[in-house]
């Protein structure tokens, strides 16, 4: 799995190490750029100087999550293949200015050699590894960095094991067999290893350049104007948290000693409906009230296609851990937060994937034969 890396030294240089593909056959590092930038202090956070200057690795920092922290933690670091890419809503000469000053290096996340010897002969404080899926990917950054002050994860609230009982709290049981399986070993790795460590779990999240089809998927059937199919009843509770909130939580743990050895749950401070999901997107856009379909999805063969972009069941998370402990609260309400997605990026006629209706057709053409 191809990578980027994004390193940033606040208030002194900024390094981009870009992983962009998987065939780098050699070991190449940037050189240093200058610039400026003001210090985060998130609420309870250890104070930063200049002269305490922490040097930051991003670990797939260019594609959707990485792109707002950089953004909101460093003001000018943040990119996708290519880097240099224009956020939602970012003035011509904000981008042009932030283009001007990076450098890339290819490689692979997975090589586990340039790796280790990129980064040890670089050196950071802190690493943010936003798109590790498995302990053995982490295994050569830990190796490498043996005077590592921090090591901040993204991992998933689809590590806990599926329960009567909710909202999901970060002392339930986890499943050792889930999907997030990795995730879940990558914490016990970095418990085990000693590292000072902290870790986001968020639950579906959502918001401009989301290569995840979330609210894209609603998106495209509101401006079809075709209906929307919804397993089961549609009463089926689940949470989002926006991109730019989860972001926030990022930069608040970042020298945070009450983050130390912790683990966070991440998403909005209200649940949702699939079927309020469906109206939430439809009020965000303009949309007409949807008409929505409701199906067993046991009746039907999709093959191998998804034929709806959540889980089918109740999945959602109590944030009041990091509320209390990291004085953290989401900035965005759902229709809020929906809304700012849109105007900035499928309202655009901007989306990552293109409208499949296949699924929807043979839920479609069998309602309306029972009908």
């Amino acid at each position: 799995m191809a990578s980027r890396l994004v390193v940033v030294q606040p208030n002194q240089a900024a390094f981009f190490h870009s992983s962009l593909s998987s065939d780098f056959n050699g070991c190449r590092l940037t050189h240093s750029v200058q610039f400026k930038r003001n210090v985060v202090q998130p609420k309870g956070a250890l104070h930063v100087t200049a002269s305490s200057a922490k040097k930051i690795l991003i670990m797939g920092g260019t594609r959707f999550i990485g792109i707002f922290l950089s953004s909101l933690s460093m003001r000018d670091i943040r990119g996708k293949a290519p880097i240099a890419q224009q956020l939602p809503g970012e003035s011509e000469a904000d981008f042009a200015d932030f283009s001007s000053k990076i450098l890339h290096l290819k490689g692979d996340r997975q090589d586990f050699d340039f790796v280790k010897s990129s980064l040890s002969a670089e050196g950071y404080d802190v690493v943010y590894d936003i798109n590790g899926r498995e302990a053995v990917e982490v295994e050569p950054i830990l190796d490498a960095l043996p005077k590592l002050e921090q090591y901040i994860y993204c991992s998933s609230a689809g590590v806990y094991l599926k329960s009567d009982l909710l909202p999901h709290c970060e002392a339930d049981a986890v499943d050792p067999k889930s999907r997030h399986k990795g995730k879940l070993d990558t914490e016990s790795l970095l418990q085990t290893r000693g590292v000072n460590w902290t870790a986001l779990r968020p639950v579906y999240i959502y918001g401009p350049l989301n290569y995840n089809p979330v609210e894209e998927w609603f998106f495209h059937r509101l401006k079809a104007g075709r209906p929307i199919p919804i397993p089961g009843s549609g009463i089926q509770i689940t949470s989002l948290g926006h991109v730019k909130d989860l972001a926030d939580a990022f930069v608040n743990v970042l020298g945070n000693e009450a983050a130390s050895g912790q683990v966070f749950n991440i998403t909005g401070e209200k649940y949702v409906t699939f079927d309020g999901l469906a109206r939430a997107c439809a009020k965000a856009g303009g949309f007409p009230e949807p008409e929505i379909i409701h199906y067993n999805p046991k009746e039907y063969d999709f093959g191998k296609k998804k034929p709806f972009p959540f889980r089918d069941q109740h999945f959602f998370a109590s944030i009041e851990k990091a509320k209390k402990e990291l004085g953290w609260t989401p900035k965005f309400d759902l229709v809020e937060g929906l809304t700012d997605s849109y105007s900035l990026d499928f309202g655009k006629g901007t989306f990552r994937k293109a409208a499949d209706f296949e699924t929807d057709d043979i839920i479609l053409g069998k309602t309306l034969a029972t009908v």
